[in-house]
């Protein structure tokens, strides 16, 4: 006799003392044969504020009708979201890294308050993704994520655009280069559709890396928003919850080790987000599994670059999916033995099953392991005095001239100053921008950066001017931008004792990066320093400056409230 699966729904359903239960259900329309389905979560974070969440309300549609026709009883909830395109450059992006936490919590709630015996999850966008994947970790009911997909690109007369086109415009308005005119042009061409923001940013990262984690069915990181397919992929997603069900499928028989380390390695493959470090570190947490930045180096190491979707280079996402999507670049990487083949996937087949038949169509988005775009992975860890736990670069989005860097600091205690120095024109080629008292406490909020580094290469200084900081940036910086430098500032951090002029040292090569005084001088400096007043806006910011860990942990909440937050 076959097992039935787990039902905590029957805690709603079953018994004469349910009776109120199941009237209270009845109320929303569940007939007797729906009581006796399973209840599957349909987590749809639908608003008309985030262009990536537009078109979920259809999404969420298909997904049900794949859950009913499977044999399950759909009912659809939501959570928050933060775009941070919109949220960029001011008091918004405190609170985006922030969301994610929320969104994690949120999805916890609403699941174990109504018994759901398992769940679809429809996100996109940033922090939303890793949000529910963080979730799905914590409640280890079977669960899937499909994303709404991404936006298609623009286009002005003969180069494709996307939102950081617009970024980098204000940049070469700024220093001359473009006529306020051109501006408006590109601002009208470059988002033409719903969908995650079209280039290799970090909704489209985490949505990509979902698919090599194996918590999606292929196609979920690359097909465009506005396509069918997506509505197919959709309702094929919603019938397969209800066989995770069926089989006894969880998250975390998914999401082991080895799933993260192939994780890992496609995100190097593609030349992923440098915030899919800490989202992988943050799901990784919250699965029991030890992830650190020295692994994310190893995997590296072994792993070449093979596509430059935008902003590392001129492809898009639409390009990848026309290419062969993320199974073809995972096939690419299992042919040189540098995936596990042997992990479970949300198909209920292992990556060895999911990959037969899968080729690359298009050699120039989709690189043979004999010919990378770059030996090594498209992110690098940097270590030394300055990062003693670690900084994060996209080195495939660095200019060869860069990887190696000496230079004097300027120094800025927020975003908002350097931002209107390089506006201003008063920084010099050669400098090392420094960008401190932005790292998840001392923001608060880890903000994105990329109004400044997008200026730095609109007014043609990215080529000439590194800038790091304990912040981070948006999938769509390029150039040598080097952040989550840790400890950070607000912790005490080497960064908090950089002075105006100090040499900087970068070496991308050799992963390290350096103050160049002494180590006596470097000791004397923190002796002395003292952490600074922040006005922090009551509520959820002052809590999350109050829980939230370094940015080398994924930024995740302390697991002792009574700890001392580092």
């Amino acid at each position: 006799m076959s097992r039935e699966p787990d039902r905590p729904s029957r805690t709603l359903t079953q018994g004469v003392e349910r009776a109120p239960h199941r009237s209270l259900l009845r109320s929303l329309g569940f007939t007797d044969q729906d009581l006796e389905r399973p209840l599957i979560g349909v987590v749809n974070s639908y608003s008309e504020i985030i262009p990536g969440h537009m078109s979920l309300n259809s999404l969420a549609q298909a997904v049900k009708a794949g859950v009913y026709r499977a044999g399950g009883n759909p009912v659809e909830v939501g959570t928050i979201g933060v775009c941070d395109g919109l949220a960029m450059n001011h008091l918004g992006m405190k609170y985006s890294l922030a969301s994610r936490e929320l969104i994690a919590d949120s999805v916890e709630v609403v699941a174990r308050s109504h018994c759901f015996d398992a769940m679809v999850l429809v996100p996109n966008c940033d922090k939303i993704v890793p949000g529910m994947i963080m979730a799905a970790a914590r409640l280890n009911i079977p669960a899937i994520v499909v994303s709404g997909g991404p936006m298609l690109s623009g286009r002005d007369r003969d180069r494709s655009l996307d939102v950081a086109s617009v970024f980098e415009a204000v940049g070469a308005v700024k220093a001359g280069k473009m006529s306020a005119e051109d501006l408006t042009r590109i601002e009208r061409a470059a988002c033409p559709t719903c969908g995650s923001c079209a280039g290799m940013f970090t909704a489209n990262s985490m949505n990509c890396l979902t698919e090599s984690l194996g918590m999606a069915l292929p196609g979920n990181g690359t097909i465009p928003a506005v396509m069918s397919a997506r509505l197919r992929l959709a309702k094929e997603t919603g019938g397969r919850v209800v066989e995770l069900w069926r089989e006894g499928i969880r998250p975390l028989q998914i999401m082991t080790d080895e799933a993260f380390r192939n994780a890992l390695s496609v995100d190097m493959a593609l030349g992923c987000s440098t915030n899919t470090l800490l989202h992988l570190l943050a799901i990784a947490h919250e699965a029991g599994i030890r992830l650190d930045l020295d692994l994310v180096n190893e995997v590296s190491r072994k792993t070449p670059n093979l596509c430059r979707i935008s902003p590392a280079g001129a492809h898009h996402l639409e390009d990848l999916d026309r290419a062969g999507g993320v199974h073809a670049v995972m096939a690419e990487l299992a042919s040189a033995g540098l995936l596990n083949t042997d992990c479970l996937t949300v198909t209920g087949k292992k990556v060895a099953e999911n990959l037969s038949n899968r080729t690359v169509t298009d050699r120039d988005v989709i690189r043979s392991v004999d010919n990378p775009y770059l030996s090594e992975g498209g992110l690098a860890v940097l270590f030394g005095n300055l990062a003693p736990q670690g900084a994060v670069v996209k080195q495939s989005a660095v200019d060869p001239a860069m990887l190696r860097h000496e230079g004097p600091a300027r120094v800025f205690e927020s975003e908002e100053e350097a931002t209107a120095a390089i506006l201003g024109g008063s920084i010099v080629p050669g400098e090392v921008i420094v960008i401190r008292y932005e790292g998840p406490r001392g923001g608060p909020g880890m903000r994105e950066m990329l109004t400044p580094t997008s200026a730095l290469a609109g007014m043609g200084l990215d080529t000439k001017v590194p800038l790091i900081t304990d912040g981070r940036f948006s999938g769509a910086t390029r150039g040598a931008a080097i952040g989550h430098i840790s400890p950070e500032a607000m912790a005490g951090g080497p960064i908090a004792a950089i002075r105006p002029g100090d040499t900087i040292s970068i070496n991308i090569p050799a992963k390290t990066l350096d103050l160049k005084i002494t180590p006596e001088e470097l000791s004397a400096r923190l002796d002395t320093w003292r952490r600074p007043e922040r006005q922090i806006p009551a509520g959820c910011l002052e809590r999350y400056a109050q829980l939230v860990t370094s940015a080398n942990t994924g930024a995740v909440f302390r697991n002792n409230l009574a700890g001392d937050g580092s």
